[in-house]
């Protein structure tokens, strides 16, 4: 495959919804934020680990690969490249679908705070 067609390539997604309804299942996934630090204190998932973006590679052995992972980030930009990095390391990974801001539109709980 080409490096435009690589970059350019689709990943699988998944719509806040559709996360929500994943969290109920055994065994949960991986709910992933890539975001920064800041972000992550500002509102996050509960329950969700925090790598940001820049650092996945580098700690991307912590991830189970026996469990899905969900992806978010703040619009679903970040997340997208996080999951095809998850992916092309033979993880099974989506990307939710507009981040951050389509889990507050939707109502969603949010937690605020430190990192876990």
């Amino acid at each position: 495959m080409s490096f435009f067609k690589k970059l350019f390539a689709s990943v699988p997604t998944i719509s806040v919804m559709e996360a929500q309804e994943k969290m109920k299942e055994k065994p949960k996934p991986v709910l992933l934020d890539v975001r920064t630090v800041s972000e992550y204190r500002e509102g996050h998932i509960p329950g969700a680990d925090l790598i940001p973006l820049h650092e996945l590679d580098g700690r991307i052995r912590k991830l189970p690969k026996n469990r899905e992972i969900i992806c978010i980030c703040r619009s679903g930009n970040r997340s997208k490249g996080a999951t095809k990095q998850l992916l092309a390391a033979g993880y099974t990974a989506v990307n939710m679908k507009g981040g951050m801001r389509a889990w507050n539109k939707a109502g969603y709980k949010v937690k605020k705070g430190k990192v876990k």
